[in-house]
């Protein structure tokens, strides 16, 4: 796997990908705040993180681990304002997160420890750095970490503090150092839940619980650290200071960040109300659209969300269906992958996990077993059809059977499947009566409502389009 090259933020280059333990890879990935359901920005995560798991453990014992942030003002906000314990509001989202996730096709990480478990290690940790002069107690009662005092604070962002400090407009705390200060354990306030620590009752702040959880699960210091682009500051980079200056150890090797999610143009943001979840996408799109919208460009890469993206990617997504529909494939074939289709789609993986160039391969695939049928080779179709499956099984597209796609009513859409095969029956008999106009007519009539017929010597066939 050393062919393997992923872009490290970190180093803001390409790098060959080497584990700290031969053939076990650490993987860490930020996960959710669970007070409301997952947007569509949420679901870019899940599935780039699915996909670079899925191609990992071709080659690694992969430990995937993925957290949920279960205590945070959000949350403790959230449960307020619905009347309901912080333990139902969170009980309640992490099995809406799950249902999405399954929905969205992707795999369970090996682990998902939450924040409210690993109390007493976040305690450890602020000790540690208290006793190394990176921590001190502010008048609040409040702990903060010292950024001053931790010589590498900005590399992951490639910011430096001193500019930052000249040039920024932070809300002035009385009882911090610097106002760039962060806070590692807030004071209990009334009715909020708390634990009892060295500074009194309180409870984490929100980034010490990633440093916590990540070193607690793989280690002082493991290959991957990951999580969406809007994380990357002030939250990894916060991360690497606790990690690090508590450990005197590098934090994490790679640091991967997923692209922005715009809609229509434009950032996706509640004030904007262009924000949409995970749930209100899948009432009017098939998951795999989805996947596959997500899946077709760059993890790092800016995507712009919008109804016309998603049904342009259901057209193109139709098509690798369309070619795939006259084969029975049950079954991949782990051959495929040393044919040339399949090695070029390694490279394409291997080049920092390039799913775009991958998906290109597919459809290359796709015109293969196109001119395969229309030579009437369909042994030679059937080759090619188990080499698209088998390599679409890695970006887990084109798995389930075509028809059941290809006819998947989804949403609001105007026609039921029985409808569509009362209408293709009404058609046969037009035929069989010579009334050619009326056939054209049904035809038509279908065509609007979204679906398309295909006549061929075995009869008529049909699909949503």
């Amino acid at each position: 796997m050393s062919d393997l090259h992923l872009y490290n933020t970190l180093s803001a280059q390409k790098e060959r990908f080497v584990p700290i333990h031969d053939g076990k890879v650490g993987m860490y990935v930020c996960g959710m705040t669970v007070y409301d359901y997952c947007h569509i920005g949420h679901a870019r995560v899940m599935v780039s993180f699915d996909v670079i798991y899925r191609w990992l453990s071709r080659y690694f014992e992969v430990n995937y681990v993925r957290n949920i942030t279960d205590i945070d003002d959000k949350i403790i906000k959230r449960a307020g304002e619905n009347g309901e314990t912080i333990g139902e509001l969170t009980e309640r989202f992490i099995k809406a997160m799950h249902e999405d996730a399954d929905r969205l096709g992707c795999l369970r990480p090996t682990s998902e420890p939450r924040a409210t478990d690993h109390i007493p290690q976040m305690l450890d940790m602020i000790n540690t750095l208290h006793s190394k002069d990176l921590a001190y107690q502010g008048a609040s009662g409040d702990v903060y970490y010292k950024v001053a005092n931790f010589s590498d604070y900005g590399k992951l962002s490639k910011r430096k503090l001193a500019d930052m400090q000249a040039g920024a407009r932070v809300e002035t705390v009385d009882d911090k150092d610097n106002p760039f200060d962060f806070v590692l354990w807030k004071s209990a306030k009334p009715s909020e839940p708390h634990w009892q620590s060295p500074w009194g009752l309180g409870r984490p702040g929100w980034h010490i619980e990633c440093s916590a959880m990540s070193t607690c699960c793989l280690g002082e210091s493991f290959d991957i650290h990951g999580g969406g682009h809007d994380l990357q500051f002030p939250h990894h980079e916060n991360e690497i200071a606790q990690s690090e200056g508590a450990t005197g150890k590098q934090y994490a090797n790679n640091w991967l960040h997923v692209g922005f999610v715009n809609v229509d143009g434009e950032k996706m943001s509640k004030s904007l109300n262009n924000f949409f979840t995970i749930r209100e996408v899948l009432q009017d799109f098939h998951a795999e659209t989805i996947r596959f919208f997500i899946l077709s460009s760059h993890y790092r890469s800016p995507i712009n969300f919008s109804d016309t993206a998603l049904k342009e990617s259901r057209t193109a997504l139709s098509r690798l269906y369309h070619a795939l529909k006259p084969f029975d494939v049950v079954d991949t074939d782990e051959t495929a992958w040393g044919s040339e289709y399949g090695q070029a789609f390694v490279c394409a993986m291997n080049d920092d996990f390039n799913t775009a160039q991958a998906v290109s391969i597919l459809f290359e695939i796709a015109g293969e077993i196109n001119k395969a049928v229309k030579a009437d080779d369909m042994a030679g179709g059937q080759r090619f059809a188990v080499i698209l499956k088998t390599l679409a099984s890695v970006l887990n597209i084109a798995q389930t059977a075509p028809q059941a796609f290809l006819q998947a009513q989804i949403g609001d859409e105007s026609i039921s499947e029985s409808e569509v095969l009362a209408m293709i029956d009404k058609r046969k008999q037009a035929k069989a009566d010579k009334d050619f106009a009326l056939a054209d007519q049904i035809r038509a009539e279908l065509k609007e409502k979204g679906v398309e017929l295909e006549d061929s010597r075995a009869g008529t066939s049909w699909r949503r389009v």
